[in-house]
């Protein structure tokens, strides 16, 4: 292996056969559809041009490991893309999650090693699983997939999105659900998919622009919230949660949250510490495309312990966050002119060389340790 570190991609995506062939079955939204100019993945309602060209990229292993291979990405840790199964009925979500886990960590395992000095070798793919998280369905199905994927060799977390059971995150029927994950030490990453109401972006046609780079992240960030306003983490400090989009406003309203909550009464009286403490509690992936953003991040998440008296531990913020790319989405826009590589990939990149602040063992640990170190990957 080369002398570098090693680079290791959190957000990456796939629909695995299985999940794709339930999809083109479908006839109202999601669905995969058919049409002349090739096939359309239809993930929400008035979705803007007719949803997204979708083809082997998504689905085959050989082009995800091609892209890889093309920037120099060691390690991928791939995860079924939204929507989640929260369309399908109790039923059909168990076991489609049952199968879906299990082909992944096929898909893995099947999937060639990585050679580093001496003998040792890691696999090139890991996974994140999937939980049947629809209304009504059993608690006891949720955490029998939870010590399932637990136990899956190649899967080392689950993706999850941000209904809960229908009715949030901070739904107290998700207790038991959260003891689980954090008894078992399963890393959650969090990942929008419903972003905010359509009614806030107007009736003038700005495409997917609005939904993607402002609905998403806000999303995510209320999503957070709620589950902080919970005291979720005042009753599970072992839970290990991994926001998307570099946590969303979540860091940048942090100051202001913690002043909302200290004249509310009701909310005040129920954390055990500082709204800006459970910052410290998080990790978060590098897609921000912008240096100035990663930095931000960093130094808010680095400060978080200083909001509890009791504590002189120190954070580094960097520690907390790690490299992704969203492949498949977002492909290259002048592929045809030979300008194959994905600006998902040169600008995150980028942005990571470019923190001012971090030093080049800081940078290292963003491209990839951290991540080894937060899913456990090892020879």
């Amino acid at each position: 292996m080369a002398s570098r570190a090693l680079l290791v991609d959190v957000h990456t995506h796939l629909y695995l056969p299985r999940y794709a062939s339930l999809l083109r079955q479908r006839t109202a939204v999601p669905l995969i559809k058919s049409r002349s100019d090739g096939d359309r993945l239809v993930i929400l309602e008035n979705e803007p041009s007719g949803g997204r060209p979708v083809g082997p990229q998504y689905w085959d292993r050989d082009q995800k490991l091609a892209f890889m291979d093309k920037h120099n990405i060691d390690i991928s840790v791939v995860s079924t893309a939204n929507p989640w199964l929260d369309f399908l009925s109790p039923s059909e979500a168990t076991s489609m999650a049952q199968a879906l886990n299990e082909d992944l960590d096929d898909y893995c395992a099947t999937g060639p090693n990585l050679s580093l000095s001496g003998s040792a070798t890691l696999k090139r793919l890991y996974g994140l699983g999937l939980l049947p998280l629809v209304p009504r369905v059993s608690t006891e199905s949720v955490l029998d997939e939870i010590d399932r994927i637990a136990a899956l060799p190649h899967l080392r977390g689950l993706i999850m999105g941000t209904r809960g059971l229908g009715k949030g995150l901070d739904d107290a029927e998700l207790e038991p659900i959260w003891a689980r994950v954090a008894e078992k030490r399963v890393v959650i990453f969090l990942h929008p998919h419903y972003g905010v109401g359509p009614g806030v972006w107007g009736e003038k046609d700005n495409g997917h622009v609005l939904p993607l780079a402002l609905g998403f992240p806000f999303e995510t960030t209320v999503a957070t919230t709620r589950l902080i306003l919970a005291g979720v983490f005042d009753r599970h400090p072992e839970l290990k949660l991994l926001l998307a989009h570099s946590g969303g406003a979540l860091p940048q309203l942090s100051s202001r949250l913690a002043s909302c909550i200290v004249h509310d009464p009701v909310v005040a009286s129920r954390l055990k510490h500082d709204a800006r403490w459970y910052l410290g509690k998080l990790y978060f992936d590098a897609v921000a495309y912008g240096s100035e953003e990663l930095d931000f991040v960093s130094s808010t998440v680095s400060r978080a312990v200083r909001y509890d008296t009791h504590s002189s531990e120190s954070l580094v913020g960097s520690s907390h966050m790690m490299f992704g790319t969203d492949h498949p989405f977002f492909p290259p826009i002048d592929a045809e002119k030979g300008m194959e590589k994905w600006m998902s990939v040169v600008e995150n990149l980028k942005a990571i060389d470019d923190v001012g602040s971090w030093s080049d063992a800081e940078k290292d640990g963003v491209k990839g340790s951290n991540a080894l170190n937060l899913f456990g990957i090892q020879s």
